[in-house]
């Protein structure tokens, strides 16, 4: 069918069609109209498009039901048919018109910001009235350091905008009005951030009108208001989705700052009496710098009808972002300004923890040599986690790579486990440090995966300090948090602080071996990892996490939404209320070391309040 004759289309007898056919629903109708309907509710957002109102267009359509029309005519009879489908289900249809005044009235040349108009208006029933009180209760909490609203709220013959809530006399209404603050005096541009939270607020005063009538005039029960937000991302998300993860997979960031000659360099570090930087070599770059940005600024999030989720993608386009400009730095002296842009500084009260326990363990007990094991044993040991996993979900399929071109340890890449050949450690740390790679970094990485979305696999903007948090946190519920390993996430703080305070590689190594007694080797792979690069910040983030982690948990926190993939802290209300939802999928894999032996006393008293220190066994 050709667009003209789609557009000759009755837009009722289509609208009649596509609820008969169910939900979902997604029909384009004239004049840039749309319905969207990705589930049955008793609320629909409407916008009636006679002149550029972007910001109550965008805060329409970031609901799960809403309804964009050419005119009041168009609108009011395609309002009926969906409120009449809708009550069957419900019993009660609520409407929400959002528009914009035609100028912000309020706005003057003063010294101090001025309020700016919301107008709300109700039809003369009770239901709309508690819906009205709800979203102004909501608008009115809208963040002053702009503007302050002021509220109206004119009887439905008194507000002059109330046209379709007078062609609909038969379903509560609420009609909403906001001056356009966003846009800049005497230009057609905007003000993007504060459009942006204008939407979001607007739309948070619309779920909690519609969640207080759901509450009050139907059967529906939602566990909060934000559970009735979209539960089906649009094809822009998934497009934009997949382009961002395509160039998050094109480079590897930490091998590419990590060092292949790791073991030459202690040596020639070594011969020269510890008093010369070494020199690293690097792999060379696969990707070309700038046509990776353009491609990442290329990508549209202006098309999502989802703040949320716009919001978290945008975060992490500036954190690839970031992270490109840190490769075309690398072993610049602008490297180590970007690293403490992307992982933070070392503030006085995470230098003070990472101190005391390194006063706190100066002189620990006289042990017995621990038993050493080798890079072959390690990977057995991963392999047969790995294994046990598997058998809880069969696509769990993680490889492991033994390698020769990194330092000693273990990392995880994407989907892959790399241990170094050079790797020994203590037999008694095998399970814990592996609890610490496959039980949290391949575990997210394959839930994140099960949403739909790659973004979660790949990681939240931030996500390392909650992920490296719990990693540590993982260590301590097996039972393998040694004093030596909180000594190392310790030091690894303390060398972090003065390397980003201008310290070089050999005043960071004096630091290790001769103020905090690390041997030469272990002194040498931490002044690497914080000094590879140019100065990656990155190795303060374990103990900053493990803090956030026993602050979380001390305040009753729960830690099941961090399984759902790889996301920082500060987002964890963001994934409950993707999971409230429905847009995020119920765990694949739970950690063992959460059934681990005696790890439900462990987590008690972690619940009761523990200090780093009190997590040595």
């Amino acid at each position: 069918m050709s667009g003209r004759a789609r557009k000759a289309v009755d837009p009722l007898a289509a609208v009649t069609e596509a609820l008969e056919r169910g939900l979902p629903v997604r029909l384009d109708l004239p004049r840039r109209g749309r319905l969207h309907l990705d589930r049955p509710l008793p609320f629909l957002a409407v916008h009636v498009n006679r002149r550029s109102a972007p910001a109550a267009r965008a805060a329409t359509m970031a609901n799960a039901a809403y309804l964009l029309a050419g005119n009041l005519s168009d609108a009011a009879a395609i309002v009926r048919l969906v409120g009449e489908r809708m009550r069957e289900e419900f019993g009660a249809f609520l409407v929400l018109d959002f528009g914009e005044l035609a100028r912000d009235q309020l706005a003057a040349d003063t010294p101090y910001l001025a309020p700016f108009e919301i107008s709300v208006s109700a039809s003369p029933d009770v239901a709309a009235e508690r819906a009205q009180s709800a979203f102004v209760g909501a608008v009115e909490k809208i963040d002053g350091r702009y503007r302050a609203p002021r509220i109206a709220r004119p009887t439905l013959a008194e507000d002059p905008h109330a046209g379709l809530a007078r062609r609909l006399p038969d379903i509560p209404t609420l009609t909403v009005r906001v001056a356009p603050i966003y846009r800049v005096p005497t230009s057609r541009a905007v003000y993007p951030e504060l459009q942006g939270r204008l939407v979001a607020r607007l739309v948070d005063a619309g779920l909690r009108a519609a969640g207080q009538f759901a509450r009050s005039e139907t059967a529906l029960a939602p566990a909060t208001h934000r559970a009735l937000g979209r539960r089906v991302f649009v094809e822009a998300v998934a497009r934009a989705d997949r382009a961002m993860d395509d160039i998050a997979a094109s480079f590897d960031f930490l091998l590419a700052v990590t060092p292949i000659n790791a073991d030459a360099a202690f040596e020639a570090f070594r011969a020269a009496g510890c008093e010369r930087a070494p020199t690293f070599l690097y792999r060379p770059l696969a990707i070309e710098i700038a046509a990776r940005k353009k491609a990442l600024f290329s990508i549209a999030l202006d098309r999502f009808e989802d703040p949320v989720l716009e919001r978290l993608y945008g975060e992490k386009q500036q954190e690839l972002d970031l992270q490109l400009s840190m490769l075309a730095a690398r072993e610049d002296a602008r490297f180590v300004e970007m690293s403490r842009a992307l992982y933070g500084s070392v503030d006085g009260r995470l230098a003070k923890v990472a101190v005391d326990i390194l006063e706190a363990t100066a002189k620990p007990g006289r042990k017995a040599a621990p038993q050493e094991v080798d890079h072959r044993y390690v990977e057995r040991r991963a392999r047969a986690m790995i294994d046990r996993y598997s058998a809880q979900f069969s696509a769990f399929a993680p490889s492991v790579e033994v390698r020769n071109d990194l330092p000693p340890g273990l990392m995880v890449s994407s989907d892959r486990l790399l241990i170094a050949r050079t790797t020994t450690m203590a037999r008694e740390r095998v399970e814990a440090l592996l609890s610490h790679e496959v039980g949290v970094h391949l575990l997210t990485y394959c839930n994140g995966s099960g949403h739909g979305l790659r973004l979660f696999r790949s990681g939240l903007a931030g996500y390392e300090g909650a992920q490296e948090g719990l990693a540590v946190l993982a260590e301590y519920l097996v039972g393998g948090m040694t004093t030596a390993r909180l000594r190392l996430i310790a030091a690894r703080v303390v060398a972090c602080a003065a390397m980003l305070g201008g310290a070089g590689f050999v005043e960071t190594y004096r630091l290790l071996a001769s103020e905090h007694g690390f041997t030469p080797p272990a002194a040498f792979n931490i002044a690497l990892r914080l000094h590879r690069g140019g100065g990656l910040a990155k190795d303060a983030v374990y103990l900053r996490g493990l803090l956030e982690i026993l602050a979380h948990l001390r305040g009753g926190g729960d830690l099941e939404p961090f399984w759902l993939g790889k996301i920082a802290a500060r987002h964890f209300a963001v994934m409950q209320e993707l999971s409230l939802r429905g847009l995020l999928k119920a765990p694949r894999l739970t950690p063992q070391f959460m059934t681990a032996k005696g790890a439900d006393e462990r987590l008690a008293r972690l619940r009761a309040g523990l200090s780093p220190l009190d997590l040595i066994a």
